[in-house]
């Protein structure tokens, strides 16, 4: 007997994510996402679909839907494996995934990958895009080749780690004596990378650029929030799993008394959304 799955595929550049849904008893039970790349996105697409089913032990027959999204989707005109496949907006299977990741029924979903996006979902409606900014992964990668000398993101992750941003930003306490917000003024940054020193470590560059890119896309999610009138901010993509996330965006919510989320398989939000996205019809 055949099973019932939904399957969803993230096609990027050059790496593609892929999920699905078991509703073979009528209920939608997440199977483990995954992600692999290729050099170019036919290849990842096909080979991760490959991977789902061997990975799960699964066959061609068992797949009831595909649903496609990302920026790579518009290279695949045929049928999967003879499977035929619906497109989806990636704005609305980011709102969709980061709903279902956070359980929330309404929020900002800002999705961070190569640049940053923002939709508002509510539950049973349409997710609006609302924008975004081009700072994002592809800055961090960028820059941190530049005055680092690597472009891997784990690399630079890594030597965050141990970095420290007293010689590389400049915090309110540096130039007024003030407390604007009271008890924060040694942790609100008045100008990225405005303190930079002749001292700083490399390992203190790559924390300042890491909070450089989380702190805009953090302030860009705030005022979409309250222009909403809400707090809850859901953080999905690639770049809400580096490990230097969660501090950052601790602070902000802390300092702006927001809810910013990063949930549980968060970097696979617009794929599971897309695979959601084919569990409504």
């Amino acid at each position: 007997m055949s099973k019932k799955i939904v399957v969803g595929i993230d096609v990027g550049g050059s790496t593609t994510k892929i999920v699905g849904f078991d509703r073979t008893e009528g209920k939608n039970k997440l199977i483990e996402p995954l992600f692999v790349r290729a050099t170019d996105p036919i290849t990842s697409a096909y080979g991760a679909f490959g991977k789902l089913l061997v990975n799960n032990d699964l066959s061609l027959e068992d797949i009831s839907k595909v649903m496609v999204t990302g920026v790579g989707s518009s290279y695949l005109t045929k049928p999967l494996y003879d499977l035929p496949f619906e497109h989806i907006e990636e704005f609305r299977a980011n709102g969709l995934g980061g709903l279902y990741l956070s359980g929330l029924d309404r929020a900002i979903i800002t999705s961070c990958g190569t640049g940053t996006a923002l939709v508002y979902a509510e539950k049973d409606k349409s997710p609006v895009y609302l924008g975004g900014t081009g700072v994002g992964g592809g800055t961090l990668v960028g820059l941190s080749k530049k005055m680092l000398g690597m472009d891997n993101i784990q690399h630079v992750e890594e030597l965050a780690a141990t970095g420290s941003l007293n010689k590389v930003d400049l915090k309110i306490n540096d130039i007024s004596k003030q407390d604007l917000i009271p008890g924060f003024s040694d942790t609100m940054t008045a100008s990225n990378f405005g303190n930079i020193s002749d001292l700083a470590t490399k390992n203190d560059i790559a924390l300042g650029l890491i909070n450089m890119v989380f702190e805009t896309i953090g302030m860009i999610s705030i005022f979409a929030a309250r222009n909403y009138s809400i707090k809850d901010v859901v953080l999905t993509g690639n770049l809400s799993s580096v490990a230097q996330a969660d501090s950052v965006f601790s602070t902000l919510n802390r300092m702006f008394d927001m809810n910013f989320t990063i949930p549980e398989n968060s970097q696979f939000g617009t794929v599971i959304g897309a695979a959601l996205a084919g569990c409504e019809a």
